[in-house]
């Protein structure tokens, strides 16, 4: 299923974005829990004012999600209870991770609920559209990863140009050299340890209008990830919204 452009005209003056974000949410957080999460695990759509959308992924077992720089390193071993294997890749990037003081609030609340192991964001114009609303969201998904907690971020939208990604690989590193020339991205990101070292892994596929949706490594603990199927899921929201004949 090619990449459509939700956010310039034609589509964008026949569809709302938000209807299909929020589309797209479901299928994933619906692929991630019929196909792939383990048992004690759960995903869940979150949907909030101003049109933004996080899949956030969960558990009630024991707190296993390391601190920054505890995880562990090398390639994950990957859940095989899907007849569809998949090995993860290498990282496209690793960068140092470098503790800041700012990050040190806590994301999340394990007291009688689910521990945050896990989350998905979709970028909406919002988050493009001033540099302190791009500051704000790569505060946040720093913040995620300084926690333990894996990251995914996809940036489809084509009405804004700012680099997401480039933003936070700088926040977390500012040695970080220049990011890709395209700003449309899906990236999964994960803190981890390289010989001792606090590291950030980063898998980063460029998007472009009319291209498939790749597979991206999600990972729920030190050893596991899951498949993040962008493509299938992609695929599901734009027949379930009837975007194309």
């Amino acid at each position: 299923m090619p990449l459509l452009d939700h956010f310039r005209p034609p589509l964008s003056q026949q569809r709302h974005w938000e209807s299909f974000h929020t589309t797209w949410a479901s299928a994933i957080a619906d692929a991630l829990n019929d196909d792939w999460l383990p048992a004690g695990y759960f995903a869940e759509e979150q949907v909030t004012a101003g049109g933004r959308v996080e899949i956030d992924v969960a558990t009630f077992a024991a707190a296993e999600t390391p601190a920054a720089g505890e995880a562990g390193s090398g390639r994950a071993a990957v859940l095989l209870q899907s007849p569809r294997a998949w090995t993860v890749p290498e990282p496209t990037l690793v960068l140092p991770l470098v503790r800041l003081e700012e990050f040190a609030v806590r994301i999340y609340q394990a007291e009688g609920g689910p521990t945050l192991v896990a989350a998905i964001e979709l970028v909406s114009p919002a988050n493009k559209d001033r540099p302190e609303s791009r500051r704000a969201f790569a505060a946040k998904c720093a913040a995620y990863l300084h926690s333990g907690i894996s990251l995914a971020v996809i940036d489809a939208v084509t009405s804004r140009t700012a680099d997401l990604h480039g933003d936070l690989l700088r926040l977390l590193h500012p040695e970080t050299p220049a990011a890709a020339a395209s700003p449309l991205f899906a990236a999964a990101y994960r803190a981890a340890q390289r010989e001792g070292e606090p590291v950030v892994e980063c898998w980063r596929e460029s998007l472009a209008v009319g291209d498939t949706m790749p597979r991206l490594p999600l990972f729920i603990d030190a050893a596991t990830a899951v498949p993040l199927d962008l493509e299938s899921t992609y695929a599901a929201a734009v027949e379930r919204r009837r975007l194309v004949p």
